[in-house]
Formats: structure tokens, sequence, C-alpha cells
């Protein structure tokens, strides 16, 4: 559990999610990192660009400062650390059969909200201030995987960050698995 805990603080640094985007007159592509406390670009001015090209089909401007959850994060992170330490030390295993239901259930809670997001961004447009309109045509990227959207090709996969807390949640598996094992023996 104290590797579990470990790997969350790696969740600061690492992003949760990779979007990239790849057209003709992008060959280098574009891209964001959603982080667990902010979204910014692969590169160097690329949020700035993702914004600019967003405008021409009415899309809102893409402002970490704006999403409530990206100042949240960082807390329920640090709150599962703390309790992987406190279960590390007291071995308790009800305290960790309930840090894992907690994971699991703010996991499937945080990847719907983010689904919600990407929604949100990609179908609620403004159709007044939109230089191009495609009838019909949404703008959502791909939770995961990849889509076509007008000329970009849109990917999405989960970053690092999302890989430190999936292992921390599978380090929890594996220590109530140890836990069971040891309390047959006992």
């Amino acid at each position: 559990m104290l590797v579990a805990a470990a790997l969350l603080v790696l969740v600061r640094w690492g992003p949760l999610w990779e979007v990239r985007l790849h057209a003709p007159q992008y060959p280098e592509g574009l891209g964001l990192h959603i982080r667990v406390n902010t979204v910014d670009g692969l590169k160097s001015g690329d949020l700035q660009s993702i914004n600019g090209l967003n405008h021409y089909i009415g899309m809102r401007a893409i402002e970490p400062d704006a999403i409530p959850e990206l100042r949240w994060m960082p807390w329920i992170v640090a709150a599962f650390g703390v309790a992987a330490v406190t279960i590390a030390i007291s071995g308790w295993r009800p305290l960790l059969m309930g840090w894992l239901l907690a994971f699991a259930c703010l996991g499937a809670v945080g990847i719907w909200d983010f689904w919600r997001w990407e929604h949100n961004y990609g179908h609620n447009l403004d159709m007044e201030a939109a230089i191009i309109i495609v009838p019909g045509m949404t703008y959502q990227p791909p939770l995961v995987g990849s889509k076509q959207l007008l000329n970009f090709r849109a990917t999405a996969w989960p970053g690092t960050g999302a890989a430190a807390m999936g292992g921390s949640f599978l380090l929890g598996v594996v220590a109530l698995a140890m836990s069971r094992r040891r309390k047959r023996a006992a």
C-alpha cells in the first residue's frame, strides 16, 4: 500500500489523458495533456492553437481555470494517498476494502465526468460565432481511440497519470488478496 500511495504522488506530474489531433495542415500534430490540476498543450502553443481552431466551429475555448474538477482532483488524489499510507500502517482490511470500493466508484464517476465534459464541448456549439458550419456535425473527441472530425484525426488515450492511478488500484487489489491469504494461514 505504500507503493500504491507513492504511485498516487506521481499522478501530479503525469497526464491523466492525452488527446492528439492530426490534419494535413498540421503534420506535426496538436495535442492536449489533461492533468490532475490543469489542461495544457503537448507542445508550447498547442492549447492556444486548438482554442483558435475551435473558435471556427463555435466551440468554447478550453480554459483550465473554468473547470472545477481541476481544483478538486488534486485533493481527492491526495486523500487517497493518505488513506493508502494509513492502510499500510494499520493493516486494517475493512479500510482497504472501503478504499478499493471508493477508488473504483470515483474512477467510474471521473471517466463519466470526462466523457460528459467532452460531450458538452463537442455538442454545445455557438452557431452564431461559428465560421464553419457543417449541419449535423458534432465535434466530441473520442474518450479512447480515434475518430475523424472534419479533416482532423482525433486520438485519445489514458496518460501516465492514469496508468499510475490504475497501478495504485491494482496494488490495492494485490494487498487485499495478500491479506486474505494471511488471514487463512493464521
